[in-house]
């Protein structure tokens, strides 16, 4: 297992280095159409300059697209948490023809020793004619762990036997504290008019399980239990595997759409000799829908997401398993903390109205209403029950050229859960 971390460091270091290639290349070119507007990046230069921000007064229409914010969070599960976001944006093409291409970074750490780093890209080349996606994930969590399934506030593993140990069923909820490397890495070619075709490779590496557990055993845990059940390591796994995708994107901005319809369609497959502990084979469908209700602001938007990760055929480890907070940003099901919902498959819909507070376009608001559901190993079936969440939130646009903004969110949702929730660029 060492050497695979030691092999998945040497990737995620690779990749990020490539990507900081690009990253120290991003500069704006986009047009002023955006002098009414008042975002966070312009704030804090006027504040430590004294002066009109460069993105303001530059002459020749080029405008600063790179952002840096201090952040600051409170959850449940992570304690208190500090640390820095960014942003940036550029087109490789005619704006007219060519999506911007983003890159986002943050990292953090928090009250209770837990950390994470994250880089993540979403590159156009000209007209659009390839599209390279990506993301970076390393840090160490903790989560509240009930298991898998929905309907109820937990189920357990059920009562069983193996190796001469009787296991009593374990319908409670256990901590379960890790680290994990996740790389993911795909392209894309155009084929016909906002229809792409591609292929990648994705690597997640989980080590460190319950290695903090106190006042229980670990025979107790759940990821303990569905581990030996389905012959993994209930320390340390890996779930390594090849990409093929089917893509149409129209939608008019990455970070924060105001019309378009985004679906994507992938089969993915784990490969023992990648790495990945088991063979797998999954389908991941997405769609997205935008719908701009004004003309004269177009930021008055209705949203629809519809996320769905069904297993096909194999195993999957069970940190690996889709539920709550299972998308490449970790943003589905806001009121839930990571992982809170899980199954061998699982489906996910949202919904999102968005409208503007201010005049400056600086503050908009959100109110969100979403339905997840998750199958079991014992008798809960997909679609069978679901468990909704809502809320509102603030957000506070971070750079007016590339969309980005700072969202905060208070969810509430099933069994009294509920929490405020911090992320960079809309939820989807």
């Amino acid at each position: 297992m060492r050497s695979q971390l030691c092999s998945y460091l040497v990737t995620a270091c690779i990749i990020f280095f490539s990507n900081g290639i690009l990253l120290a290349q991003i500069h704006g070119n986009k047009a002023d159409s955006l002098d009414s507007e008042l975002d966070a990046n312009g704030i804090l230069s006027d504040f430590f300059s004294g002066k009109k921000s460069l993105a303001d007064t530059v002459s020749n229409k080029k405008h600063s697209s790179w952002s840096v914010l201090p952040s600051a969070a409170y959850n449940p599960s992570v304690g208190f948490a500090v640390g820095v976001i960014t942003s940036g944006g550029k087109y490789f093409g005619n704006p007219e023809n060519t999506t911007l291409s983003v890159i986002n970074a943050g990292a953090y750490i928090s009250t209770k020793g837990l950390s994470t780093f994250e880089f993540k890209h979403n590159a156009f080349s000209s007209q659009n004619e390839w599209n390279l996606q990506g993301t970076m994930q390393i840090g160490k969590t903790i989560a509240k762990d009930n298991g898998l399934g929905t309907g109820r506030r937990s189920f357990g593993e059920g009562e069983f036997r193996m190796n001469n140990q009787h296991f009593l069923n374990n319908p409670d909820e256990y901590p379960v504290r890790y680290l994990y490397i996740k790389v993911n890495e795909r392209i894309y070619r155009k084929i016909a008019n906002h229809i792409y075709a591609g292929a990648g490779l994705s690597f997640n590496f989980y080590s460190h399980i319950d290695d903090d557990r106190k006042n229980f055993p670990i025979t107790e845990t759940h990821n303990y239990r569905y581990s030996i059940q389905n012959g993994y390591s209930p320390y340390a796994y890996a779930a390594n595997g090849i990409l093929f995708n089917l893509q149409f994107n129209n939608r008019d901005q990455p970070n924060r759409p105001f019309r378009g319809i985004y679906v994507d369609v992938i089969l993915r497959s784990n490969q023992t000799w990648l790495g990945s502990d088991r063979n797998a084979l999954q389908l991941k469908t997405e769609f997205r829908k935008y719908w701009s209700l004004s003309e004269a602001h177009p930021e008055n938007v209705l949203a629809f997401w519809h996320w769905a990760n069904y297993l096909l055929r194999g195993s999957l480890p069970y940190l690996e398993l889709p539920g709550t907070g299972s998308d490449a940003y970790g943003r589905i099901g806001r009121a839930f903390i990571i992982g809170r919902f899980k199954g061998l498959s699982f489906v996910y819909n949202e919904l999102e109205y968005r409208f503007p507070l201010t005049k400056n376009k600086l503050l908009s608001g959100v109110t969100f209403a979403n339905i997840e559901s998750a199958d079991n190993q014992r008798n809960i079936k997909l679609l069978r029950y679901w468990e909704p969440g809502g809320g509102v939130g603030l957000r506070l646009l971070f750079n007016k050229y590339t969309r980005s903004n700072l969202c905060i969110d208070y969810g509430r949702g099933s069994y009294g859960s509920g929490g405020f929730f911090l992320g960079l660029n809309e939820v989807f």
